[in-house]
């Protein structure tokens, strides 16, 4: 890893290559060569979870966990809040609210607050959109069936790109595991994504069965469709139980050629929806000077 200050010296000096822990001048970017993350990996893949974390919490500026409430994220919460460390483990989490979540997945939700009480959350919701009635009046009833990669966008996507942006995310904390099948069969623990944002898969290589153990010993609190046959719990529209034959996931998306929402693809529609807002933007800038509008100065 290393660490990158530009210069804003008057004479104008090239970059030193190093952040002065007294600068004030500018933020040192985090960034990794391709052998050290690799040497990285290598090296976190010896650890237990705890140590990952530990890890994380003297190495990234402005982590959060990003979860839906399954139950990896659960257990990363868990570990979370009871790290035995000098530094705080001051760590929000991020849930994206689709407004398609199961009833359970937020009474799941309140019951995570009562037992956390010190765990912040930041909720976003699709924008303009508060219930599922102004979702549906501004995007169509079933846009998933209709449109699923502008549902993904507009629910999902966009929401996850507002947070990080509005948050100053530069780190994140996910629940993925390689056991969960699909395109997360090869993940690393430390990743970066197309837009430099660094995701860190603490239990990437857990099982299933570790990951229910440590939930019932530590009293973690669950899904209630855990006990119904599900395993990963996303929207009610696109999550059905699964058998023990089958991957854990296997019931998202079921029938359907898909795995990912989109907010975890390398060539990710996040990408893709920023850009495509980007060019509207630019767009409405060129009409507004064509017409001899007046233009915000924040524009």
């Amino acid at each position: 890893m290393a660490y990158r200050r530009r210069s804003t010296s008057s004479n104008g000096d090239a970059e030193s290559g190093y952040a002065s822990g007294s600068s004030t001048a500018s933020l040192p970017d985090v960034y990794f060569t391709r052998p050290h993350l690799k040497y990285i990996n290598a090296q976190l893949s010896k650890l237990e979870p705890v140590d990952v974390l530990k890890w994380c919490m003297t190495t990234f500026p402005r982590l959060f966990q990003t979860s839906a409430f399954g139950l990896t994220g659960l257990a990363i919460m868990d570990m979370v809040s009871k790290l035995d460390t000098v530094i705080k483990p001051d760590i929000d989490l991020i849930f994206l609210d689709t407004l398609y979540h199961f009833k359970e997945t937020l009474e799941l939700v309140d019951r995570v607050r009562e037992q956390y009480p010190h765990l912040k959350i930041h909720v976003y919701k699709p924008a303009g959109c508060d219930t599922t009635a102004d979702f549906e009046a501004k995007h169509g009833e079933r846009l998933w069936e209709t449109n699923d990669e502008l549902y993904d966008a507009v629910a999902k996507v966009e929401p996850a790109a507002r947070a990080y942006q509005e948050l100053d995310v530069k780190a994140v904390l996910t629940g993925r595991r390689r056991t969960q099948g699909g395109k997360r069969g090869d993940i690393d623990i430390v990743e970066v994504d197309d837009q430099g944002l660094i995701k860190i898969n603490p239990l990437a290589n857990w099982s299933f069965k570790e990951v229910q153990a440590y939930i019932k010993d530590n009293n973690v609190p669950t899904n209630s469709l855990l006990d119904q046959g599900y395993r990963s719990v996303g929207d009610w529209h696109s999550t059905q139980p699964v058998t023990d034959s089958e991957d854990e996931r296997a019931g998202r998306w079921k029938g359907k050629n898909k795995t990912e929402c989109g907010i975890h693809n390398k060539r990710s529609r996040y990408a893709m929806f920023l850009q495509e807002q980007e060019q509207k933007r630019q767009q409405e800038l060129s009409d507004a000077i064509t017409n001899g509008l007046n233009i915000p100065a924040n524009a």
